[in-house]
């Protein structure tokens, strides 16, 4: 099964290239919402452990950030920065994330996040492949398209 096949269910970039036009920006600035959502939400946690989270805010940040993108790609196939600029993800059927799928992608961005390299590699990925995709999203077979498309 070749790589075409396997994606056949999805838009096409050629033919269908209003699917996948300005994705790759549109998915960088709702990264940067959801990053300020995620820093705000913690905000918020830090009190209510008698600031003791302040020892380890960033296992904090990394965990609330891991369920936030999982339970929001899970529920609707998109972050709140994602449905704020009109994107979401689906997958190789062309239909939206289940439960699972949104735990694979939120691992594999977790995963990506960790080395610097990988993370540069996969944006340069999102800026040159004919679909947008970053490295989690072509492991799996998944696209991020304009919503209303």
């Amino acid at each position: 099964m070749t790589d075409t096949t396997l994606m056949d269910h999805l838009p096409d970039p050629d033919r269908h290239a209003e699917f996948y036009e300005g994705v790759a920006s549109r998915r960088a600035f709702a990264w940067l919402v959801d990053v300020t959502v995620i820093f705000l939400i913690t905000l918020v946690i830090v009190p209510f452990t008698a600031f003791v989270a302040l020892f380890f805010y960033p296992l904090l940040f990394v965990t609330v950030g891991f369920i936030y993108r999982w339970w929001t790609l899970a529920r609707s196939s998109a972050t709140p920065g994602m449905r704020l600029f009109g994107i979401h993800f689906l997958n190789r059927h062309g239909n939206r994330f289940d439960t699972g799928e949104a735990l694979l992608h939120v691992i594999g961005y977790a995963l990506s996040m960790t080395t610097l390299l990988v993370q540069l590699l996969s944006v340069v990925l999102m800026l040159t492949t004919a679909r947008g995709q970053g490295l989690t999203d072509l492991v799996l077979g998944t696209v991020a398209v304009n919503r209303a498309a």
